[in-house]
């Protein structure tokens, strides 16, 4: 059975259908389709300005496509009012490209904003450290719990805002070019930890990537998205051996 089939048989966790925006006179998504399943860890690659940024904030509800179908979780994005569109953000972790710490707040402080956030789900106690210390404990960051963002090195904060993105224990997390300005040593510390959370919480991952290793190592499936559409889709393997110019060009060192 290949890997496609095998992963049809689980729980679909985001289901884009023919998905269309237009920025004026530019059509950035072009009838775009992508199915992510549950327990998977789904690449997309592409060019900038291909719009894979786009596609992201049409899944959390921050930009309205023009036509088509977004699903997350089993919910039409859609129908969604604006606080049933915050609960189910709460089920979604966003790793964003640079960290987005907030510099004013210490590393705890960073991490208790979610959970302050969303206190009434979570059944949030005035204790949040129990929480904060497993979230950190996770990414191998414990010590750091009352350091300023400005104290930590690229590679730690990353980690600081990977542990943000679980705080919540989220269903599915978004990677947003997650080893983007990372020496290639911390690339793949920060790589070997998105696999090590995915195993130990099961949860479905969505990264999208102009790094070809951590392509190779973290993907179950890639995406290649090309002119607003999906031009390829397949294995590492099966992607990477392919003879086709506009494939080649994103397997090339």
């Amino acid at each position: 059975m290949d890997t496609l089939s095998r992963a049809s048989d689980r729980r679909e966790m985001i289901r884009i259908r023919d998905l269309h925006k237009h920025f004026g006179d530019n059509h950035v998504l072009r009838g775009f389709n992508l199915t992510l399943y549950q327990g998977e860890n789904l690449v997309v690659m592409g060019k900038s300005g291909s719009g894979k940024s786009v596609m992201i904030k049409c899944l959390v509800g921050l930009v309205d496509p023009d036509e088509g179908l977004v699903e997350v979780l089993g919910r039409d994005i859609a129908s969604l009012g604006p606080q049933e569109l915050d609960i189910l953000r709460s089920d979604i972790g966003f790793l964003f490209q640079g960290s987005a710490l907030y510099d004013s707040m210490t590393v705890r402080e960073n991490l208790e904003f979610p959970m302050r956030r969303h206190a009434e789900k979570i059944g949030l106690t005035k204790d949040t450290m129990p929480l904060v210390m497993e979230a950190l404990e996770n990414v191998g960051l414990a010590h750091a719990v009352d350091l300023m963002p400005l104290e930590l090195s690229g590679g730690m904060k990353r980690r600081v805002a990977l542990a943000r993105a679980l705080i919540l224990k989220p269903k599915l997390i978004l990677y947003d070019e997650p080893t983007s300005g990372l020496d290639p040593i911390t690339s793949k510390e920060i790589i070997e930890l998105m696999r090590s959370i995915q195993r130990k919480y099961g949860t479905s991952s969505l990264i999208i990537t102009h790094d070809v290793d951590c392509a190779r190592v973290i993907s179950e499936r890639i995406l290649l998205l090309v002119d607003g559409v999906n031009y390829a889709e397949g294995t590492y393997g099966e992607l990477s051996g392919s003879k086709d110019p506009k494939i080649e060009a994103f397997f090339k060192k």
